[in-house]
């Protein structure tokens, strides 16, 4: 099975932002990449809507209703959101003040637990899949599954940081061992953060890795290919 390759254009939004203009377009730039090959689009529905606003949420869940997997917080703005606009699937991340991007899985503390049990819940009376944004870590993922979880989203961030090739193949190893685990709890798995041309293709090899979704480096490729070519090129990598 060939993994799917979820494209995330926030960047285009950060681009629009920067110049407090109408355009780039998202919802432009989710067309292109579904028609380029991509199987999903990936969004970051911040709180503070720095990038993505919630009016971007609202026209590509109207066009792309089988299509967007919306990443957000747990928080009473996000639920809203979600439930609002319905997209395909949601992944909660943890948001943190001033983060340039998701730093990490979530913290299953024992009032996250709860809260994120009961967002599961709410998204799927409205049939939204739940994934869980976790660390390659074997207790995360018996949480992530005891809650009720569709999906998990294995961070990738020690790999792609990794400043050695033994540190790598050691993260590899961490994240095939999770992947591992999670197929046997019922889990989908899909990977991302910190993915690029270089060093995406081991963790594509990983057994049961569903999808791979990937952002920053598509979009920095596309500044100098165009998106159609950035995102070809990644897929035929998958």
């Amino acid at each position: 099975m060939k993994t799917k390759l979820g494209v995330n254009i926030d960047h285009v939004a950060t681009l629009r932002q920067a110049r407090r203009a109408s355009f780039p377009d998202p919802l432009d730039a989710a067309a292109v990449a579904l028609s380029s090959g991509a199987d999903f689009i990936v969004v970051h529905l911040r709180k503070d809507q720095r990038h993505i606003r919630l009016q971007d949420i609202a026209n590509l869940c109207k066009l792309f209703p089988n299509k967007m997997h919306i990443e957000c917080s747990m928080g009473e703005f996000a639920e809203k959101a979600m439930l609002k606009y319905k997209p395909h699937s949601v992944c909660i991340v943890p948001e943190l003040p001033g983060e340039v991007t998701t730093t990490g899985g979530l913290q299953f503390t024992p009032a996250v637990q709860k809260r994120v049990q009961e967002l599961i819940k709410k998204f799927h009376k409205k049939h939204i899949l739940v994934s869980l944004f976790v660390n390659p870590d074997a207790a995360d993922l018996r949480v992530a599954a005891r809650l009720g979880a569709d999906i998990v989203e294995l961070c990738t961030r020690a790999y792609s940081e990794a400043k050695t090739h033994p540190a790598a193949q050691k993260r590899l190893q961490e994240l095939a061992l999770a992947a591992l685990l999670a197929q046997e709890l019922g889990l989908e798995v899909h990977a991302g953060h910190g993915l690029n041309y270089h060093n995406v293709l081991a963790v594509a090899d990983i057994g049961g890795i569903r999808c791979m979704n990937i952002g920053f480096a598509i979009m920095a490729r596309s500044l100098f290919t165009g998106l159609p070519s950035a995102v070809e090129e990644m897929k035929n990598l998958l």
